[in-house]
């Protein structure tokens, strides 16, 4: 019996990421001819009847050395009409003079100080109620927004009554490492292909909080952003969604961003967010189970199984561990978790998807092909990420006190 059980967890941890794969593959490539392969070109957006007024919202904090960057691409938009609100959240660093400099020069830039740090969350809150705009897009204070960004988010957000918000595409600018390399194809291939697959099968697990843009209007229904979550990205997109709010997902709306290129600036990030997934899951799951609210079945029911992903492959190393140092029974015994023809399959399959991204993302990065050799290390890089951030997040969540307000955290922006 033990010997059945061990056999079905096997199977579940080898099928889980082909079907996962085949199933972002499948609705990657749907989206792709579709939707993007006739589609306008990044520089040649859809005109519009009425271009409304925009407002671009930055928070900062201790952005000191990429303010001046961020501030200039998003001031160089070929948009018509619009501002930016730049919110130093009690930045420490240099930032709020960099910012002061800057909004005595250009007549559309606009800054709010606030004394303390309170966090992404109520900066971006603060910042909406102070917006002219019924569209607002945001990046964070590190991130190039490509110059046509604006133009095709609000064009979303103006096509329908019921749009809520669209997440743009983020682009990875520091590449001198192998990590950086790495992230170059997980956002080509992993994450975009997410994207466009959950957009096609219904609802999207969460925006780009790097890059997106809300309706004011869809944002004061449900409240703004709540700032004692982790990852106010998440819980904005789920809330939203529930609320029965479309987000839509647009590829040509490109913002350029600094990852970690360090293990441990990687680990605190990916711990990051998947406390954020946990945190969520256990707010809102329970508000999921109406026939009203079906559509965000599937984005559930996808987040729990990567979360009993994750338990039994931690099962099958203990195992593993332990059948070294104690007498297993047979039925317990795992022999060896060095790949073997299983390892071959999920290793094709996975440069199968890698490949299919390359197709899809040409049309955003023509160089994104010479990466394509260094993903050959993704699986175990980043499954293996994967699988132990989770491992850590949700008991790390589960045992936690009642959190208060979720702070800024200086991230590892890579090697500079």
């Amino acid at each position: 019996m033990m010997g059945t059980y061990l056999e079905t967890l096997f199977q579940f941890a080898f099928l889980y990421p082909i079907v996962m794969s085949f199933f972002w593959m499948s609705g990657g490539l749907y989206y792709y001819f579709r939707r993007e392969r006739q589609a306008r070109p990044r520089n040649d957006p859809p005109p519009m009847a009425v271009m409304p007024f925009a407002t671009l919202l930055i928070p900062c904090h201790n952005e000191g050395d990429n303010v001046e960057d961020t501030i200039g691409g998003a001031l160089a938009q070929r948009y018509p009409d619009f501002e930016v609100i730049a919110i130093n959240d009690g930045s420490r660093d240099d930032t709020g003079d960099r910012l002061n400099a800057l909004a005595a020069i250009h007549p559309r830039l606009r800054v709010i100080h606030l004394d303390k740090n309170l966090g992404k969350a109520n900066a971006l809150r603060m910042g909406a109620l102070a917006a002219r705009s019924e569209y607002l897009v945001c990046i964070d204070g590190d991130a190039l927004l490509d110059e046509y960004a604006t133009h095709w988010m609000v064009w979303h957000l103006t096509s329908g009554p019921r749009v809520g918000a669209v997440t743009g595409n983020p682009r990875i600018r520091n590449r001198s490492t192998l990590l950086g390399r790495l992230q170059v194809g997980e956002f080509s291939s992993i994450i975009g292909m997410i994207k466009r697959a959950q957009r096609v099968y219904g609802r999207i697990f969460t925006v780009s909080g790097v890059i997106s843009g809300f309706r004011r209007t869809a944002l004061h229904r449900i409240g703004y952003w709540a700032d004692d979550m982790v990852t106010e990205d998440i819980d904005i997109s789920w809330r939203l969604q529930l609320d029965h709010w479309d987000i839509r997902y647009e590829p040509n709306a490109l913002c350029f961003i600094l990852m970690p290129e360090t293990l441990k600036g990687l680990w605190r990030q990916r711990l990051r967010w998947a406390q954020g997934g946990v945190e969520v899951l256990i707010r809102h799951s329970v508000d999921m189970f109406t026939w009203r609210k079906r559509r965000m079945w599937a984005v559930l029911a996808e987040y729990l199984l990567s979360v009993v992903w994750a338990y039994t492959m931690l099962l099958i190393i203990v195992l593993w561990a332990l059948g070294k140092f104690v007498q297993m029974p047979p039925g317990l015994y795992v022999h060896t978790l060095l790949p073997s023809w299983h390892g071959v399959i999920l290793a094709l399959i996975c440069m199968l998807q890698f490949a299919s991204s390359i197709v899809i993302d040409r049309r955003y990065e023509t160089a994104v092909g010479r990466n394509y050799f260094w993903m050959i290390w993704y699986p175990m890089a980043y499954w293996m990420l994967s699988l132990f951030t989770t491992v850590v997040a949700v008991p790390k969540t589960l045992l936690r006190r009642r959190r208060g307000r979720a702070t800024w955290v200086s991230p590892d922006r890579g090697i500079q």
